[in-house]
């Protein structure tokens, strides 16, 4: 048995706030434009630059809740990890042209901090849809965290 592998994994920030959807369902899906760039210098010592746009989907899929992570905490600017798959897929738009998408479905994102002059200060990390707080929050809103008496050995 042969085996294949389909996985990307992206650091860039985002072009635009997330575009929020819900199916007829109830499904709730995320899409975004995430910008990834390289610099280089040429042969001739000319300093070179290209950025590349990826589209990128995220479901709320299986109960993750990943759309409503990306939904509340990413805005236009923002710097994220995410991991996903490759898909294609091809749709006929309103007048009868074939047209052919190609999208990372996104499994995974880390919000890496705010594109938007220091606002949040530090990364926002989101795995699998759950949130933790940043580097800013106040830790009153997780009694737990601060509970001093666990069994740790260490």
């Amino acid at each position: 048995m042969s085996r294949s592998l389909n996985k990307v994994t992206l650091i860039g920030n985002l072009g635009a706030d997330p575009e929020i959807r819900s199916t007829s369902g109830g499904n709730k899906v995320a899409q975004f434009s995430l910008a990834t760039g390289r610099q280089w210098t040429s042969a001739t010592g000319e300093k070179q630059e290209k950025t590349e746009w990826h589209k990128c989907v995220a479901w709320n899929a299986k109960g993750s809740g990943l759309a409503d992570v990306i939904e509340r905490y990413a805005k236009k600017g923002d710097k994220l990890y995410i991991e996903g798959r490759i898909e294609y897929r091809q749709y006929e738009d309103k007048d009868k042209q074939t047209r052919y998408v190609t999208e990372v479905n996104v499994r995974e994102v880390i919000l890496l901090g705010g594109g938007r002059g220091g606002e949040d200060g530090g990364s926002r990390p989101a795995r699998g849809g759950t949130a933790k707080p940043a580097a800013t929050d106040s830790f009153d809103d997780f009694p737990a965290g601060d509970a001093g008496d666990d069994d740790l050995p260490f």
